[in-house]
């Protein structure tokens, strides 16, 4: 893309977003989540519940970015990015570092701490591998790389205790929810609408540390890290009751790489 003195040139799958204006993922996930909203009905309300849940937890996080309650009508008083995302849907970059240290199993005896086992990973493609093309517009890898992921383990989703799912935009929370099988396909809005089912005590706790729209976006490691202290049980005011009663059952998923992992702790 470029030229001297000419009009730029774009070729490829960019000859059809940039002439119009659509220069980021966020205007490309958009479009994905407005077409979710054609098709199966979800609401901008349903959409804001991701964030209001994030912004809950992280309340809760004392190493999140941003703490201070949110409200539905300030989320709608926010200014509007590329529909129907607003300013809130956005994820926040921020400054840090985490670091994840994998290790054969039989070193968890040496630690002080219980330590997260790697259940199964899934990192299939099938569909077109362009923003444009995919055949389905309501979904994107998620959808292979959670199906993958399940036939590598006995753990269905009903085993499941908390997840920890990648929102650099909101509706990608949504996304890997129906593709986990934590809902049918284009139930992901009635399932989160109101919170409940999403916060902690729900049914399924989600970015109980804030996900990257409050806590702050480390490219998805955050969402690593936080499985582990859940796990450990270290999640303080915002810990999940008692994981590990149910054989500490988390899936930890990371869709920056396109895999996803349940995880078991090990005492």
């Amino acid at each position: 893309m470029g030229g001297s003195g000419s009009a730029p040139k774009v070729g490829g799958e960019f000859q059809w977003t940039i002439p119009m204006r659509a220069y980021s993922a966020a205007c490309w996930l958009a479009m994905c989540a407005q077409r979710h909203m054609y098709e199966f009905g979800t609401t901008h309300e349903q959409l804001a519940q991701i964030t209001l849940n994030a912004r809950r937890h992280a309340g809760l996080n004392p190493l999140a970015i941003f703490r201070d309650p949110l409200t539905l009508d300030d989320y709608f008083a926010s200014r509007m990015i590329t529909t129907p995302f607003h300013l809130y849907d956005c994820d926040v970059p921020v400054d840090g570092s985490t670091a994840v240290i994998v290790s054969a199993a039989e070193h968890a005896a040496n630690v002080d701490h219980p330590v997260a086992r790697v259940e199964a990973m899934g990192t299939a493609l099938r569909g077109r591998p362009s923003w444009d093309q995919w055949e389905d517009m309501t979904t994107m890898c998620a959808r292979d790389a959670g199906a993958q992921m399940w036939t590598r383990t006995s753990l269905k989703p009903t085993d499941v205790d908390v997840a920890e799912l990648y929102d650099g935009f909101s509706f990608l929370t949504m996304t890997w929810l129906e593709a986990l099988g934590f809902c049918g396909k284009g139930e992901s809005g009635p399932f989160i609408e109101n919170g409940t089912n999403i916060g902690i005590g729900g049914v399924l706790p989600v970015n109980t540390h804030g996900g990257q729209l409050s806590a702050g976006r480390l490219h998805g490691f955050g969402f690593l890290h936080e499985a582990c202290v859940q796990l450990r049980g270290d999640g303080g005011d915002r810990q999940v009751a008692e994981p590990r009663s149910r054989r500490s059952r988390m899936a930890a998923v990371r869709s920056a790489a396109a895999c996803c992992s349940p995880v078991r702790a090990k005492s």
